[in-house]
This record gives C-alpha cells, sequence and structure tokens, in this order.
C-alpha cells in the first residue's frame, strides 16, 4: 500500500534537491530525500512512498538495470521527472519510465504540486480499484 503523503525526492543537485524538499514540505508532504538512484531502489525495496520526483541526470548516470529497476517500480508508485536539459534523450527516458510528469528546471512550484497531487490522486484511485476487484462479494 502506498504511503500518499510520502514523497520521495532523487535529485544529485543539492541546492535543487533543497528547494524541492522545501516547497514540498510546505504543501504537506513527508519527504525523503535521495542522492542516487541506487539509494532510491533500496529505500523502495522497504517504503513505498505516494510519489517519486526523480531528477533525469540521475538515469543517465545509472545502468540500464538500475533503470529497469526503477521503471518496473513505476507500475506501483507514480513518478515525475525533472530535467536541467529539455532534450529528446532526456524526454524518452521519462516516457520509458511511464512519468506522470515532465518538468524543465527551473521548476514551477505551483504545477509541480499540482502534478504530485493528480498522481497521489490517480494512483490512489487506482490502488482503490484493485482492491475492490480483489474483494470477493458472498451472496446469500
Amino acid at each position: 500500500m502506498n504511503n500518499v503523503n510520502v514523497v520521495f525526492v532523487a535529485d544529485s543537485d543539492q541546492s535543487a534537491r533543497t528547494g524541492l524538499v522545501r516547497l514540498l514540505r510546505v504543501a504537506g508532504y513527508d519527504i525523503r530525500e535521495f542522492t542516487s538512484v541506487e539509494d532510491l531502489l533500496v529505500a523502495l525495496r522497504f517504503d513505498m512512498p505516494g510519489c517519486v520526483v526523480l531528477e533525469v541526470r540521475m538515469l543517465r548516470l545509472s545502468d540500464k538495470e538500475l533503470q529497469a529497476e526503477l521503471s518496473a517500480c513505476s507500475a506501483h508508485v507514480p513518478i515525475i521527472i525533472v530535467s536541467a536539459d529539455d532534450d529528446p534523450q532526456s524526454r524518452r527516458i521519462a516516457l520509458k519510465m511511464s512519468a506522470e510528469g515532465y518538468f524543465r528546471k527551473p521548476i514551477d512550484g505551483t504545477a509541480l504540486l499540482d502534478a504530485i497531487e493528480w498522481a497521489l490522486q490517480s494512483s490512489d484511485s487506482l490502488e482503490s480499484n484493485q482492491n475492490d476487484d480483489n474483494t470477493i462479494v458472498s451472496q446469500s
């Protein structure tokens, strides 16, 4: 089950990560910060956040196996990609990850918060529907 109020933020740029964390904390989210894809994946094995905000450069620097593992997680948790570079490779990665959103830095905070809220609501609806599908109704 997703912990809807928790957002994982993974960005190798400390100043960008700090800004994202401040924005999200002020908005009321519980934040976990990561500086590497490896640390993010370890955390995802133990805790399922409501959403992940991930800088695309971290994916470029990681190997294909890590990208595939993180991509598999996107089936269970919404991922929003942020990028300092708006290039075809970044957009391809976001599409491959089935990202819920794609933002170019500097990020419009209001738009990011809206995207996170939308992703959390759609994820919560999907999980609710899956739970409904697994419920057996007995008739007397």
